[in-house]
């Protein structure tokens, strides 16, 4: 395998030019100089010969950890964009970039790239025709290697002017395909540790799945939830299958799969063959929840308890609850069907978290991410609900089908939990109102007056005041001041408060977790607390975070994603809706990316050092407990985007590689998009997985600088069917996992 090279810029020096590369030290050991052909190059720059390199003048073979070595070329003429040059069979240049070293900025004069690697310019030795040369060439040449030799010294010893250029010559060819360029640290990053086969082995390839797990949800599979107890809904929780029942291929899309309307159109239309299942309109065709015409499902935003439609119903509950003010801003919808209450929150600038278990009405959580609302898998059963104390503005539950007189008052108790003082509790249907409506309902008096009776004395025990109970809706409001709550009976206890976040396969517990002053603080009302510091992190309940810290990490990401922005323009576009960040942090990437076009999934990881699900919560923004080495609670297909950071180093020893990757793609959208944040020798690893997935791949240097260890891996998944519809790699796309626009 040949050795490759990158050109870093071509620098003009009088009436000469000066190409900067950067090789691998091991090709500059037999080799002391690079001629290029004038015959070699397009026929219109004949008029432009080129003096072969007086030399290579080697900078520093220790500037970059990663392997490169910059060198110069030198030429009188400026190069008409080349293709490629070959240098000494060898190594291949693919960018070049005319910097005018005049001006202070280094303006580019002109940018030449291609994609293809032809090699179009012939390399040959030192021939006769090029002996006789320019004594001024020769004394520009020399000056010239010495300047870039005490360069290339001072770039060791901190960052100078020559690290700019470096820089600003990365950032203007961000865009570049490195790989397709050529650019390989496989010589030098061996990866011993990581679980995956070495470099000098040919990528793993994965088969794709059989058709019929098109939808396949590996921890809610509906034949291993049979074998679970019933009780307490525990067979519709989480059960991941074991290390040897996992399916490792690639889950297909249905025949006919087409990417979604843009929101907000797709609040209101989903394609039938992105989830080809017509039950529902039979099953809720009174309740208005959904519509089958033609080609698309319409969703006209009715529901059980909102039959004129989600927006008259949050106008009746906006009489109670300020929607309007921005201090409710993060909703739980339990039991939520398609989530048309989650779909018309968001034109009120409130986010629902929405979930409802797999079950008869299979796909009500797909149409949910189908429509571009937030919604996950899960079920109120027997463990806790993967979210902090203390997270949500709002709680609601529209004829869910959940005991809430059962079981002791645990499922209050677990909202309670999970709700902020000064938080509502909606609930719409029985047995709220139930002297009106028991007809209705079918039930008898004494079992509805038994069920609100055992509520409302459930909900005085939590200290929750009753605001209204208009028509079937009825209204609670989690109190503030303790003080002012009534005596608890003896047998309710208090929950352990040393963690009340340690919630992860944790059972539900007939007890009241008590407040803490970090994570009941006062919040801004939204959009102001996305930017404000949060309790958690303004009190110290952070370990390692000030508000200093909390700050400068806001910034990083601000700068993170304006690199990002720069590689893939679409960024801010409806193009991406559903947004998935693996290891949100505090969930700095979802604030700099912040748009009313998309949302984003923040997940802290369960293997994360820090629990920081609360400060996310306390800014506005969304997210979820997970473990990455198991399958995440969503349908396939679920995601536009899929944001990485550090995952693949945080789970190195935890489980393979290979698994990870395999559930990233399962909820990622066929020509859906991967930002992979890492240390080079982790993303090379990725990378060459990524190869036998169908993902077309890029590798970006750190926005700082080239000589920072930890890069960007851009990824996109290339679109292909169970019927064998290819249509990405039909319309030119190559079949190696490289190349790609992102």
């Amino acid at each position: 395998m040949g050795v490759p090279g990158l050109a870093k810029g071509l620098r003009r020096a009088d009436s000469a030019y000066l190409l900067v590369v950067a090789v691998q030290p091991d090709m500059l050991e037999s080799h002391s100089s690079i001629l290029v052909s004038k015959a070699a190059l397009p026929a219109r720059s004949t008029n432009h010969p080129l003096i072969p390199p007086l030399s290579l003048c080697i900078l520093n073979k220790h500037t970059s950890h990663i392997g490169y070595v910059p060198v110069v070329l030198f030429s009188r003429a400026p190069l008409p964009q080349p293709k490629s040059i070959r240098c000494n069979n060898s190594v291949s240049i693919h960018h070049v970039v005319l910097i005018d070293p005049l001006r202070s900025d280094h303006t580019i004069i002109n940018q030449g790239f291609d994609r293809s690697l032809i090699n179009t310019m012939a390399i040959k030795g030192n021939s006769g025709e090029y002996r006789a040369r320019s004594p001024l060439a020769m004394v520009v040449a020399v000056l010239l290697c010495c300047f870039f030799y005490v360069l290339g010294a001072w770039q060791r010893s901190g960052y100078g002017k020559g690290d700019r250029i470096a820089v600003a010559v990365t950032r203007q060819t961000a865009c570049a395909d490195a790989s397709a360029a050529g650019l390989s640290f496989e010589t030098h990053h061996a990866g011993a540790n990581l679980s995956t086969s070495g470099l000098g082995e040919p990528p793993p390839t994965f088969a794709p799945c059989a058709a019929a797990l098109a939808d396949h949800t590996p921890c809610h599979d509906q034949d291993r939830a049979m074998k679970f107890p019933r009780k307490n809904m525990v067979y519709r929780e989480r059960h991941c299958p074991s290390d040897g029942e996992r399916l490792r291929c690639l889950v297909p899309a249905p025949p006919g799969y087409v990417t979604p309307f843009p929101w907000p159109k797709s609040r209101d239309y989903v394609p039938y063959a992105n989830a080809p299942y017509k039950s529902l309109t039979v099953e809720k065709a009174v309740q208005n929840w959904v519509q089958y015409e033609g080609a698309v499902f319409r969703f006209p935003g009715g529901g059980t308890q909102f039959p004129h439609g989600a927006d008259k119903y949050i106008d009746q509950l906006a009489n109670v609850v300020p929607f309007a003010d921005g201090t409710v801003r993060t909703v739980l919808d339990t039991g939520c069907g398609v989530a048309s209450l989650g779909a018309y929150l968001d034109s009120r600038g409130v986010i629902a978290m929405s979930f409802a278990p797999r079950d008869s009405h299979e796909a009500q959580v797909q149409f949910a991410l189908e429509r571009g609302v937030p919604a996950f898998i899960g079920v109120l059963g027997s463990i806790k609900l993967p979210f902090p104390s203390s997270s949500f503005d709002m709680a609601h539950c529209s004829r869910c089908l959940i005991r809430w007189s059962g079981n002791g008052g645990m499922y209050m108790m677990e909202v309670d939990r999970v709700l902020r003082p000064g938080g509502y509790w909606v609930l719409s249907g029985p047995p709220i109102n139930w002297k009106a409506n028991y007809r209705k309902w079918e039930r008898t008096k004494e079992d509805l007056s038994g069920e609100q009776k055992r509520i409302e004395e459930y909900a005085e025990m939590l200290c929750w005041e009753k605001l209204t109970e208009m028509s079937e809706v009825g209204v609670w409001r989690k109190r503030t001041d303790t003080a002012a709550c009534p005596a608890r009976p003896a047998a309710v206890r208090a929950c352990d408060p040393a963690n009340p976040d340690d919630v992860w396969y944790k059972n539900m517990e007939t007890c009241i977790t008590p407040s803490t002053a970090a994570a009941g603080g006062q919040l801004q009302p939204f959009p102001a607390r996305l930017k404000a510091v949060p309790p958690r992190i303004s009190s110290g309940a952070i370990p390692g975070f000030t508000v200093e810290s909390y700050e400068e990490e806001n910034r990083q990401w601000e700068k993170h994603v304006k690199a990002y922005r720069k590689v893939n323009y679409k960024l801010d576009t409806e193009r991406y809706r559903n947004i998935l960040d693996m290891n949100a942090g505090v969930g700095g990437f979802a604030a700099a990316l912040f748009s009313p076009k998309s949302w984003v999934m923040n997940v802290v990881p369960t293997a994360a050092e820090l629990s920081t699900l609360g400060v996310i919560y306390e800014r506005g923004l969304i997210g979820i407990y997970h473990d990455w080495c198991e399958a995440f609670s969503t349908y396939p297909r679920t995601y536009d985007l899929i944001h990485a950071n550090g995952v693949f180093s945080l789970y190195r020893d935890r489980c393979k590689m290979e698994d990870i990757m395999l559930e990233m793609d399962r909820i990622l959208r066929p020509e859906g998009t991967v930002i992979l944040r890492d240390d080079i020798d982790v993303l090379l690893q990725v990378q060459k997985v990524a190869t036998g997935m169908r993902w077309k791949t890029m590798m970006a240097n750190h926005e700082d600088s080239p000589h920072i260890p930890e890069k960007v891996l851009y990824a996109v998944k290339r679109y292909w069917t169970a019927d064998g519809d290819n249509s990405s790699e039909e319309n030119g796309s190559s079949s190696d996992g490289k190349g790609s626009d992102v």
